[in-house]
């Protein structure tokens, strides 16, 4: 299945993996092998992170817990995430274990171990899907996290890409890897 690129415009010598890292819609249902979902997950353990505290949580479905976990996320990312290998959740923990104190820092390092799954994923020739549209406060309990030193950051899926023409119409023009903001209009060089 070939994927059109060609909104995307990087400076030579940018690594194809990230020009090319996307988040479809569409997938086929097949299951990942446990030693591929933990190199990818393991993937995540080198992220930088303040302290080092590796603040990061995640939670993967399995067949026995993968309906439980579509239904914490909101109806219209369930109607095509149902078709993912594995529903995901990221959660962060809030203080640092050294000492207590509040880690300012924790979602932001979290986002970085979620981009080293992520590319990982995409080595093993899977894609994600991260998702903001979840239940947080259905996912806090079902993960039994404590609201003081625990938070729900997002949820994901992992799988392999499948047939756009299966997604409901709204979606299936969705299905292209989006356009990316110009350089200038990110990196603000003074």
């Amino acid at each position: 299945m070939s994927t059109d690129f060609s909104l995307r415009d990087p400076l030579p010598g940018v690594m194809e993996q990230l020009s090319h890292r996307w988040s479809p819609r569409a997938f086929t249902k097949t299951s990942i092998e446990p030693e591929v979902l933990a190199r990818i997950i393991d993937a995540a353990r080198f992220a930088p992170s303040c302290f080092n505290a590796q603040p990061w949580r995640f939670y993967t479905s399995n067949d026995s817990t993968f309906a439980d976990y579509l239904a914490l996320l909101v109806d219209a990312n369930q109607v095509w995430a149902k078709d993912a290998a594995v529903i995901g959740f990221l959660a962060a923990k809030k203080n640092f274990e050294h000492n207590g104190k509040p880690n300012a820092h924790s979602a932001f390092d979290s986002g970085a171990a979620w981009m080293s799954m992520v590319l990982q994923a995409q080595q093993e020739g899977l894609h994600c899907h991260g998702m903001a549209g979840i239940h947080k406060d259905a996912a806090r309990t079902f993960f039994t996290l404590d609201d003081n030193s625990e938070e729900v950051i997002m949820a994901f899926v992992i799988g392999k890409h499948g047939n756009t023409d299966a997604l409901p119409e709204p979606l299936r023009a969705k299905e292209v890897p989006s356009s990316r903001k110009k350089l200038d209009e990110i990196w603000l060089a003074k």
